[in-house]
């Protein structure tokens, strides 16, 4: 097993970690009278005037970049679609955290026409990423103990998808922090699972291959 076999899991459970800390964190700060329930996270990012949350944004992308090499590296199911859309997660973090939305009550400019677009590109492709990879881990055995866990964080994604498509249409904006922080919840619990389980199967150690024992030849032989 190489360093960087080792190193990949251990910056992508580090990171995450790191970016959920870093984001409740983040909602402790900016203004007391900031309703969660009805903000949502990147407009906290804008009264964050220490910048915690934008960090904990970028950090969660390059560490999701982490976790996709260590993916690779290990030879997990995730090439093709699912490697692409993790891409797409990732850079769109990224992207989020370097370009702010505008501040409450004021309308959007470019800027903040792009966070919102990246930001739903986020949104969507992680939950389209769990679920392409749900019938790949339930084929391979050394991923296939993750696979149910994998699928339901996966559908819970998905009606977070469609709770939060809901409430920024039709629904006006109702609750829409808790619903945004519900689906971020979920998402970045499929990511966990599936840093935390690469770490497992890195980090393991492997029972030592057992050689056969060599006969001994004994030096008489039998009279005829």
């Amino acid at each position: 097993m190489t360093a960087a076999k080792k190193l990949l899991p251990a910056a992508a459970c580090g990171s995450i970690v790191f970016a959920v800390i870093a984001v409740v964190a983040g909602q402790l700060g900016p203004d007391p009278y900031l309703d969660p329930m009805n903000v949502t996270i990147s407009e906290y990012a804008v009264s964050d005037r220490g910048g915690v949350t934008e960090v904990a944004m970028a950090v969660l992308g390059l560490g999701s970049l982490a976790l996709l090499a260590g993916l690779r590296s290990a030879g997990a199911p995730v090439r093709g679609l699912p490697e692409r859309l993790l891409l797409l997660w990732s850079g769109a973090l990224v992207v989020a955290a370097v370009i702010p939305t505008t501040p409450i009550g004021q309308n959007l400019d470019l800027a903040a026409q792009v966070h919102r677009y990246v930001s739903v590109a986020a949104f969507v492709s992680l939950p389209a990423a769990g679920a392409l990879l749900v019938p790949r881990l339930n084929a391979d055995a050394a991923w296939k103990p993750v696979a149910r866990v994998v699928e339901w964080v996966t559908l819970a994604g998905g009606f977070g998808l469609l709770a939060i498509t809901y409430v920024a249409l039709p629904g006006e904006r109702v609750m829409i922090g808790l619903v945004e922080r519900l689906l971020l919840g979920a998402e970045v619990t499929l990511l966990g699972v599936l840093a935390f389980w690469l770490a497992w199967l890195s980090w393991r150690r492997r029972p030592a291959l057992v050689r056969p024992a060599t006969p001994v030849r004994s030096g008489l032989t039998t009279a005829a």
